[in-house]
């Protein structure tokens, strides 16, 4: 009898032992975010003289989404969409995070919410580590009593655009392997915002990258490269690190863009430029970005200013070398991706702008989604001549339809995304019955939002000089 019981014993822990080796551990999130990169600065589509062979990589093992749109054209509000997935005009957080001056002037906070609910909050619930290495601007390096990422919910970080000491742009890739490696020996699953400084102004170049580019026609287009050519390679060492680890095979990695390219002026000279998070580089002449054809630019709500570069990977999990023109989704969708792949429950309550996009990573494309989207930021009407499609202040994308509004809501514009991708052609006078319909739906959004910003989100300068 004893004999058996000890046989039962010995069979209860051997299966035991095979369940939880059979159990998969938490796949490590890698989420990489361009600063201006714009759709068509990649090689991988069709660019003519940028090289990106690592993002490249990224497209052959993985899927290339070309329906992803950021939730701004500018930064800040569009960082704050990925990390808390919501619309950032529910932050009142419209445009850049500046001087508190600024910031007032536009009806903005100083900095996001320390309680807006954010992705590393509940992967770091979920048992992850997590760290942000790059660029932060969710506050401000001009406002110093700004909180830091540590405050939202990271363990670590090395970041510029935020208060304290700045981190060297070029110094992110080297962090981001380092808590790899440190998150790999601890046997942790991790998760990292590395929000990587280009292609955003100042430029700052490396002899080396220069040198690869050497040939090119104009000295701006020789920068532009070699920044990309620099963040690139940089992308490459995170993605060898992930190899020499053997974790590439359960590690979703996303390349993206906060929105689309930058553009000077007409005219504009080539001239070094300084900013006060990164230091002295090249100025904005050398904005050499592309959208591929598609309309505006960096600021704008058309296409060229929101549709940007979106590449995952994840083997076994994610097709690869597949691209999806199809499937329309939104930074506002990452939280709750995010949450299903790591089994994280987001805290009782939290209502996403954004749904789950599991299902068109795993290959089920789908034209439509079950919930709209919306956009807010700062616009002129009418067109100014030297950015004339930045006149659109209110945006709602439902289905294939997209509807722009002008600031003052007087001026529309509708076109057929499926149809006329490029917006090429105004369908609002032939389709008002669409427009009314869109414009519904776009002020019952404008009623929930706030009518100024809440909470603890003001800085000591403001409450001193409001």
């Amino acid at each position: 009898m004893k004999s058996t019981v000890c046989l039962l014993a010995l069979l209860l822990a051997a299966f035991a032992s095979t369940a939880i080796a059979a159990t998969p551990a938490p796949p490590n999130i890698v989420f990489i975010f361009g600063d201006d990169w714009g759709w068509g600065d990649l090689s991988c589509h069709g660019h003519p003289w940028i090289k990106t062979p690592n993002i490249d990589r990224l497209a052959r093992e993985g899927t290339d989404f070309h329906r992803f749109t950021v939730a701004s054209g500018v930064c800040s509000p569009s960082r704050t969409a990925v990390l808390t997935g919501h619309f950032p005009a529910r932050y009142n957080i419209d445009g850049h995070f500046a001087w508190v001056k600024s910031n007032a002037q536009r009806n903005m906070p100083d900095w996001l919410s320390t309680t807006a609910p954010t992705i590393p909050r509940m992967l770091g619930a979920a048992g992850y580590a997590t760290a942000h290495f790059g660029k932060w601007h969710l506050g401000n390096d001009m406002i110093p009593d700004s909180p830091t990422p540590l405050a939202y919910g990271y363990e670590e970080y090395g970041a510029f655009n935020c208060s304290g000491e700045q981190m060297p742009v070029h110094e992110d890739a080297a962090r981001a392997i380092a808590f790899i490696e440190k998150s790999a020996a601890a046997k942790r699953p991790f998760f990292i915002n590395l929000w990587i400084h280009e292609p955003h102004t100042p430029f700052h170049t490396v002899p080396k990258y220069e040198w690869r580019f050497r040939d090119m026609k104009s000295r701006e287009e020789q920068i532009y490269a070699s920044v990309l050519s620099h963040a690139d390679d940089r992308i490459g060492e995170v993605l060898a690190a992930l190899d020499r680890l053997k974790l590439t095979e359960n590690t979703l990695v996303i390349f993206s863009s906060d929105n689309g390219p930058a553009r000077g002026g007409a005219g504009a000279k080539l001239d070094l430029s300084y900013d006060t998070a990164t230091g002295a580089g090249w100025g904005i002449a050398a904005s050499k970005g592309s959208t591929s054809g598609r309309k505006g630019y960096k600021g704008a709500l058309f296409e060229g200013g929101i549709n940007v570069p979106f590449i995952a990977r994840w083997p076994g999990r994610i097709p690869a070398g597949r691209v999806d023109k199809v499937s329309l989704l939104s930074a506002v969708d990452l939280l709750p991706t995010f949450c299903e792949i790591a089994g994280a429950k987001p805290p009782s309550g939290y209502v996403p702008d954004g749904v789950s996009q599991v299902a068109a990573f795993k290959g089920r494309a789908s034209p439509s989604r079950s919930k709209p989207l919306f956009w807010r930021i700062g616009a002129h009407w009418p067109p100014r001549k030297e950015a004339p499609d930045h006149w659109a202040a209110h945006v709602v994308v439902d289905a294939h339809w997209k509807l722009l509004v002008s600031p003052k809501q007087d001026h529309v514009e509708l076109y057929d995304l499926q149809q006329d991708p490029m917006e090429k052609t105004d369908l609002s006078p032939s389709r008002p019955e669409v427009v009314a319909q869109l414009r519904e739906k776009l002020a019952a959004w404008h009623a929930t939002l706030p009518a100024n910003p809440a909470g603890d989100v003001f800085s000591a300068e403001r409450r001193r000089n409001p």
